[in-house]
């Protein structure tokens, strides 16, 4: 009998550990494991190291930080329940609309002679707030019309990547002045991503703005019964999901020192990928910012392992369908196991 009062002790202690431990963990640890694996096979077929190379993180995490820019909007609207398709078309279109504005008098074609040589925040704040708009546009599609996420999304999308074509005729938009681009050299877009993530892991954790958001997404009825307006909620989350994608289209357009018509394709399926191997559930009501940090991260060290690799783009957008695919399955069954307990 006492045995069996010990082993049962023994067992909730131990469960007890297990809810104290970060969920981001075992996140970590599979970050350390594919880079790990890189590493080895790095030795093995190319005859150096995958880790060692400073040069080759540090463009792995310029090249990530876009995306992790816009995978923590993405990760606040699939907390709540939704989707954001929208996400890379907003970039295009952003990072033209606000490069527009930021060229210099010294180049001959620019598109608005007189507003050239602009201070750098003019552009850079034209660029959010056309996403934030855009966000905005989705939100109360989604609130007020109650049409799926996807689709909203979706119109959204295309709507963006049209307009993106259409602003300049399909044509690039360069002579940036030098202000301008700063904010995409060096380490800058990766202190925006962490600047980024840090202010939003805070709002997510510990203000009524990621109460509201968490119980939306885990039961929206519960939560338009205990008092939250729900619908001006979706319509904040979702704006704030198209200011980041704005933000985002800037860092790009700043760090190419250019914009075109054709930038930010596929980045919302990338935002969506690092957000979900990064933990969030699909489901809604779960998921952290930190998580997706260490899921971007993690997307940025299979495509530079796969580029490191020799192995063609092809088959790098089929191995990450597949991790997408497994990482919804997985969250599937984590979501039956904790219905069970």
């Amino acid at each position: 009998m006492n045995t069996n009062v010990a082993a049962q002790g023994t067992g909730s202690s131990l469960a007890r550990s297990r809810r104290r431990m970060p969920p981001e963990l075992n996140i970590f640890l599979v970050l350390i494991g594919i880079a790990l694996v890189y590493e080895v096979l790095g030795w093995l077929f190319v005859g150096q190291s995958f880790l060692m190379n400073s040069q080759r993180l540090t463009i792995m995490i310029l090249q990530v930080s876009v995306i992790g820019i816009i995978a923590v909007g993405v990760t606040q609207v699939i907390i709540t329940g939704g989707i954001d398709l929208s996400s890379g078309s907003v970039v295009g279109m952003t990072a033209m609309i606000s490069a527009s504005v930021a060229q210099a008098s010294t180049w001959p074609r620019a598109l608005y002679p007189s507003l050239t040589d602009l201070p750098a925040i003019v552009p850079i704040g034209l660029g959010v707030g056309i996403g934030l708009l855009a966000g905005f546009i989705n939100g109360q599609l989604i609130a007020r019309t109650k049409i799926p996420p996807f689709i909203a999304t979706l119109g959204m999308m295309v709507s963006a990547r049209g307009v993106s074509k259409w602003y300049t005729k399909g044509q690039p938009v360069s002579g940036l002045t030098e202000q301008f681009n700063f904010i995409g050299t060096g380490i800058w877009p990766v202190i925006v991503f962490l600047v980024v993530a840090l202010i939003f892991h805070i709002a997510l954790r510990y203000t009524r703005y990621g109460k509201f958001t968490y119980a939306i997404g885990a039961n929206v009825q519960a939560a338009r019964v205990s008092g939250i307006n729900v619908e001006a909620h979706l319509v904040k989350v979702y704006a704030i999901a198209g200011m980041l994608a704005g933000l985002a289209g800037v860092v790009t357009a700043a760090r190419a020192q250019t914009a075109q018509a054709g930038m930010g394709v596929m980045y919302e399926l990338d935002a969506i990928a690092a957000t979900v191997i990064g933990g969030t559930s699909l489901t809604g009501g779960v998921g952290r910012v930190t998580g997706t940090v260490i899921g971007t991260v993690i997307l940025g060290v299979m495509t530079s392992g796969f580029t490191f690799l020799r192995v063609d783009a092809y088959y790098q957008e089929i191995v990450k369908g597949i991790i997408i695919v497994a990482a919804v399955v997985v969250d599937v069954y984590r979501q039956k196991g904790r219905k069970k307990t």
